[in-house]
């Protein structure tokens, strides 16, 4: 049996792979992007559906489930039913799916129970049953269902049985009509449809030309009807049912009394807020009654036409109190949050119908936000969200990941940001159905993110959800058009309308310039390195109080003068002279401005030396932070890279020399081939190149190949970009002394080694920072370097500074030799130190197009043995591939496929931690988050059990109860472990493409071998997977 294993099989190993590594998806935080959403009162859970199909549930802080659809359509509408853990969506394709919340192991999950499609007679137009709202009845057991037609269907649940026998067609509303009402067109599609809030026999119907019926379902008569002369859109009832309000197209409300004896009544009060100039539509409204008798008015839109028309608004009125409330993005979707009184109500289906309404949070769901709004505290502030972050409030430009931060740093970091949330109310977060299970995790872990704003922001990514701590904002160094102190938002207290700016989303960036490129930041000490689009570098530390003090700015001139060449991009920021005031938390003390003001590329920094480094596509340098001087820089720009002069802001991209050298690439690679083509007769080549290359796909599965990777040309443009610096302690001169040495890779292949002469702490404030370059490696096949590690005596990585000082890492062993490994997009080599000597390497498959995008150090776990774990290289690939790589024997481990190779922006977006983890982009608003360690694992795992009776209801509104309309796409979850081919099952890929269905056969043409959408079976998502005794990461 031997004789069949590969060379280097080991059983033994093969099962501690398995004790190590595991590949799940894990948790998705941020906002989905475009989204729909239902509201459960009973439950208190927020559904919230998107365009690719997938359905997201959130509860209490911790508690989130997702499902997916088997059809790739856009959810539309989610409605809860009432006082049960289910509920029905609505898809663009008309097909309604039922969906329960099932308990399993002790935990719940998500879980597709049916589907149904509504058809209609024979040669019936489309319109004759495409629903347009849905409403749940009371009794959990009929679904009523309104259409583009006027006609209202009423389907059995849970088995979607149509009752023919109960639809209530337009021609039988009409035929119960008075003979004045039914002369004018007063049908068309059916706009709402709500139960009587205290009669389960009573449905309101409204029909978009301004007619509204109330039906009674056991007498199929109408009881009574309200005809409006403007077009309709949407309906509210009174919690005791005396009382409709109506909301028009043209901006107006009008209020009509119930009652079986007038069967036409006069509306008692009409309004227009915002007239009497024209106004647009008010497309939603709530009339809710309180204990003090002052009833709240909100309303969706309504706004003067020609002033604000383009605003998205919702306006509360009580009391004499009236604010718009303003965003910055589309309101899909609103409902009130109400406390029923006790003392004067039943219950119908766990839910308290009572006299008074007492509401006391306004949810609203934005295109790009959620914003929950206490109407309970004066001034109605609101309440700061504990998931569904709006990541993208500004568009994020790059992150960074710190794993177990000390406690004193991160209570500053807490503290700095307490003071910037002081706007918040301090109520409870009111969306808070389910009980998370997840033990707390066992470390405290940062991800920050970098904005196109120019800020910074600091988020909690120690469990499920993420959470904001603070914001940094750089923008205040810098003199821009916008006054940092400046409040665009104030208006006088006379203004009309009353707007208000709510939520955090802003996409608009004041100057594209400020936006960061580059964050690194030192847990330990609490310096923090940014750098950003315009080549400034600002290196900033924790300060506990507010302060006011110069920035010291210092230039760093990369092109050493160098004559020839020309700057063609954008101008530096000018700095703000003279002192400024920052708020607690980071604050720069010095600037260091690159010249030319090129993107930074790269960027590292070390405490306890004192240093950043610093990388564009131009050159590196390197400065001291403490003495405040720059120590040296070197221009690494080759004679050919006149594309690095011409900057990202640029249009004056030379188009001659694109195609002289395209069609020298060309040249050179026919040259080559017909070097290699081997001599002899056609048909002997073509039996010679068959043979092998069959060999080859029969052991493509035993054991991996590897193929020559083809040399780059030093004329290619950006040679001298700057892709990665290294600062480590190791020997560079000689075996004899270690010495700090800064290493810096470029796009051409290019490993630069300096030597550093760092003096003792007692004279580090007397004495220079000297630098000397000792070495310089030119890889043959000049790929772009995008990564460097030492390995010390043990051929474990060299530990973090002042990490060992801390007592939370080894000493690295100085006694043996060490190792350099150089990673290039292409290969990974080893090389001895101090000679530089080649030891070994490990080619990727060129012929397939694998490149090295991210490669990063992580430390797996046995989720077996506590004692035992080791350090590998965690890689991904332009195919979306994820690998690992052992250290130092560089030998492959498990791969596995985890993002679409198409989605450029999720590749580029990877960052993997210091435990196994990583987080990507899936969309503009969201990151993945995914695990390759079998230990280190943070995923919901919550209950949601049945209706418990609680006094807290959602008002009624015309679309039943909860949000409705809009659409927004996202992806499912899954796991894969110990390289396994990953299955279809309930993971979908995410895609940015406006047409799922033209991405669902590009996906099906390129991953046929994985099989294909339609082989699903499973299409539910589990939330039961234990965190095991490591926790999260």
């Amino acid at each position: 049996m031997r004789r069949f294993l590969r060379p280097g099989h080991d059983p033994a190993r093969e099962r501690l792979k398995r004790d190590l590594f595991q590949f799940n998806k894990t948790v998705e935080h941020g906002f989905p992007h475009q989204p729909s959403a239902g509201y459960s009162p009973s439950l208190h859970i927020l559904a919230i559906g998107t365009r690719s199909g997938a359905v997201k549930l959130y509860g209490a802080p911790g508690v989130e489930f997702m499902g997916l659809h088997r059809e790739n359509n856009a959810v539309m509408q989610i409605h809860f039913l009432p006082g049960q853990c289910q509920l029905v969506t609505l898809l663009d394709d008309n097909s309604l799916h039922l969906w329960s919340l099932k308990v399993k192991g002790g935990v719940s999950e998500l879980q597709e129970d049916g589907s149904f499609t509504l058809r209609g007679p024979p040669g019936a137009a489309p319109s004759a049953t495409q629903i347009t709202v849905a409403l749940p009845h009371s009794s959990r057991e009929l679904l009523y269902l309104g259409t583009e037609s006027g006609n209202v269907f009423v389907v059995q649940l849970p088995g979607f049985r149509t009752l023919e026998d109960q639809t209530i067609s337009s021609d039988a509303v009409l035929q119960r009509l008075p003979e004045e009402a039914r002369h004018r067109r007063v049908f068309e599609m059916v706009e709402a449809l709500q139960e009587h809030p205290q009669d389960p026999n009573q449905v309101l119907i409204g029909y978009s030309r301004g007619l509204v019926v109330i039906w009674d379902l056991q007498g199929s008569r109408v009881l009574c009807h309200f005809l409006s002369s403007q077009q309709l859109e949407n309906v509210s009832w009174q919690r005791d049912g005396r009382l409709i309000v109506t909301c028009h197209s043209d901006g107006s409300h009008c209020q009509w009394p119930v009652s079986s004896e007038t069967q036409q009544p006069e509306p008692l009060r009409t309004s227009m807020p915002y007239g009497p100039f024209p106004c647009k539509a008010i497309t939603k409204i709530f009339w809710l009654t309180t204990r003090q008798g002052l009833p709240f008015t909100i309303f969706q839109g309504g706004m003067p036409r020609a002033s604000y028309g383009d605003r998205h608004c919702i306006s509360v009125v009580h009391n004499g109190q009236q604010t718009a409330f303003d965003f910055t993005s589309r309101v899909i979707d609103f409902t009130v949050l109400a406390e029923a009184d006790p003392a004067a109500g039943r219950r119908v289906s766990g839910e308290l119908i009572g006299s008074l309404d007492n509401p006391y949070a306004l949810v609203v769901l934005a295109e790009e936000e959620l914003v929950v709004i206490d109407l309970q505290t004066a001034g109605w502030p609101p309440v700061q969200p504990p998931y569904l972050a709006s990541l993208h409030c500004s568009a994020i430009t790059c992150s960074h990941h710190v794993s177990n931060i000390p406690l004193k740093l991160w209570e500053r970091i807490i503290a700095a940001g307490g003071r910037q949330n002081a706007h918040f109310s301090t109520m409870e977060w009111p969306i808070n159905g389910g009980t998370s299970l997840a033990p707390p995790p066992p470390q405290r872990d940062l991800l920050l993110t970098g904005h196109e704003d120019g800020t910074v922001r600091f988020w909690d990514a120690s469990g499920v959800c993420l959470r904001l701590l603070y914001k940094l904002s750089t923008a205040r160094v810098f003199l821009t058009d916008t006054d940092p102190s400046e409040n665009l938002n104030a208006q006088g207290e006379d203004e009309w309308p009353p707007l208000r700016k709510v939520g955090s989303f802003d996409p608009y960036s004041d100057d594209p310039r400020l936006g960061i490129q580059k964050i690194f930041l030192c847990k330990y000490s609490g310096y923090l390195a940014v750098a950003g689009t315009a080549g400034q570098v600002l290196v900033l530390e924790l300060n506990d109080e507010a302060a006011e003090h110069a920035v010291e700015q210092v230039e760093a001139d990369l092109l050493q003068d160098q004559e020839g060449y020309r700057w063609k991009g954008h101008e530096r920021l000018a700095a703000r002279p003279g002192p400024v005031y920052f708020e607690p938390g980071f604050q720069p003390f010095v600037l260091v401005q690159c010249q030319p003001p090129a993107v930074v590329t790269s960027l590292a920094l070390h405490s306890e030396w004192r240093l950043v480094a610093f990388g564009t596509s131009h050159g590196f340098g390197l400065f001291d932070h403490q003495q405040r001087r720059q120590v040296f820089v070197k221009c690494t720009l080759h004679p050919s890279d006149q594309l690095a002069l011409e900057g990202p802001l640029s249009r004056v991209k030379s188009l001659k020399k694109s195609l002289r050298q395209s069609f020298r690439r060309m040249r050179r690679s026919r040259a080559s081939s017909r070097k290699r083509r081997p001599a002899g007769p056609p048909g002997e080549m073509q039996a010679a190149s068959t043979k092998p290359e069959r060999t080859g796909l029969q052991n493509m599965e035993l054991a991996p190949v590897q193929r020559k990777i083809e040399a780059r040309s030093a004329e290619d443009s950006f040679t001298g970009f700057v892709r990665t610096l290294y600062f480590a302690d190791t020997y560079l001169r000689d075996s004899s002394r270690h010495c700090p040495s800064l290493w810096a890779g470029t796009n051409g292949g290019t490993v630069y080694a300096f030597a550093l002469r760092v003096p003792p702490a007692e004279r580090r404030t007397d004495e220079p920072v000297r630098a000397e370059q000792a070495k310089e490696i030119q890889l043959m096949h000049r790929a772009p370097v995008v990564g460097i590690l030492v390995l010390d005596g043990h051929s474990v990585p060299l530990p973090e500074p002042l990490e060992v000082a801390h007592d939370l890492s080894k000493s690295p062993d100085m006694q043996g030799s060490h190792q350099l490994l150089v990673v290039s997009e292409e290969q990974f080599k080893v090389f001895t130190l101090p000679k530089v000597s080649a030891k070994l390497k490990l080619k990727l498959t060129a012929l397939e197009g694998s490149r090295v995008r991210r490669v990063g150090v992580a430390h797996f776990s046995s989720c077996r043995a506590e004692d035992h774990g080791e350090h590998h290289l965690a890689v991904l690939t332009n195919l979306g591939d994820i690998q690992v790589v052992s250290l130092p024997l560089l030998k492959p481990q498990v791969r596995y496929s985890c993002i679409r190779r198409e989605d450029v922006s999720g590749i580029a977006s990877c960052v993997f931690t210091k435990y196994g983890q990583g987080f990507y982009l899936i969309s503009p608003s969201e990151f993945e988050r995914f695990s390759l360690s079998t230990k280190w694992l943070v995923e919901p795992r919550c209950l949601v059990e049945s209706a418990k009776m609680k006094s807290h209801s959602c008002p009624s509104n015309g679309n039943g109860p909860g949000f409705e309309k809009a659409l927004g796409p996202t992806r499912n979850s899954g796991s894969q472990s110990d390289g396994e081919e990953k299955k279809p099952g309930p993971v979908m890929e995410h895609a940015l493409l406006n047409d799922e269905r033209v991405l669902k056969e590009i996906q099906s043409t390129l991953e046929g071998d994985r099989g294909s959408y339609g082989n699903w079976r499973s299409h539910r998502m589990a939330v039961g997977c234990n965190l095991s005794s490591g926790g999260a990461e």
